[in-house]
């Protein structure tokens, strides 16, 4: 199971910004303070990993986002939708500022379902505030956090660890029953 996770509005409020190299968050909290949520509503769910589908992996650079995590989180973490080779031109020139890419003008969910089809994932679920543009047929894979709550909101948690739940029950094989036979009365 990979869960796509964002930052803003989902870990701490949609208002971090970029401050001479270093995230800020111009809100009441701190950055991340409602990770450790996360951390417990996959405690018991060892088989999910994490891709990053914020703009941080792009910004800071995948290792410098994955950093912020907790080691929880972090040891989860197997990649992002955004790698720098989406930055060069045409030409393979490499531009670590150019913002005319297909990854820029994409919302989220065209981010996270390239991902998801070019690693060809049947079981993944993704957690942001960004809801446009999600096509009906995944649109129950989103746990949609409300910008300003993230999942600081318990509904958000509650929808999570049930479709964690789910999915579980989905992967996991079906006991046959047998009937009993003879001898019993």
């Amino acid at each position: 199971m990979i869960l796509f996770l964002d930052f803003d509005g989902v870990l701490h409020p949609d208002e971090a910004y970029l401050v001479k190299g270093r995230p800020v968050l111009r809100a009441e909290g701190a950055l991340f303070m409602w990770a450790p949520l996360l951390v417990g509503a996959l405690k018991n769910y060892p088989g999910v990993q994490i891709v990053l589908s914020t703009s941080w992996a792009r910004e800071l650079r995948f290792t410098r986002a994955r950093s912020f995590l907790p080691p929880e989180l972090q040891q989860r973490v197997i990649g992002a939708t955004w790698n720098s080779r989406m930055a060069s031109n045409d030409y393979g020139d490499f531009y670590t500022r150019n913002r005319n890419t297909w990854w820029d003008r994409a919302t989220r969910y065209q981010q996270i379902r390239r991902y998801v089809d070019r690693a060809q994932l049947v079981s993944w679920l993704a957690i942001d505030d960004a809801p446009e543009g999600w096509a009906d047929a995944d649109r129950a894979r989103l746990i949609q956090t409300d910008p300003q709550q993230g999942l600081g909101d318990p509904a958000a948690i509650v929808r999570l660890q049930g479709l964690l739940e789910s999915a579980v029950r989905q992967t996991q094989p079906q006991r046959m029953q047998t009937p009993c036979r003879g001898g019993e009365k």
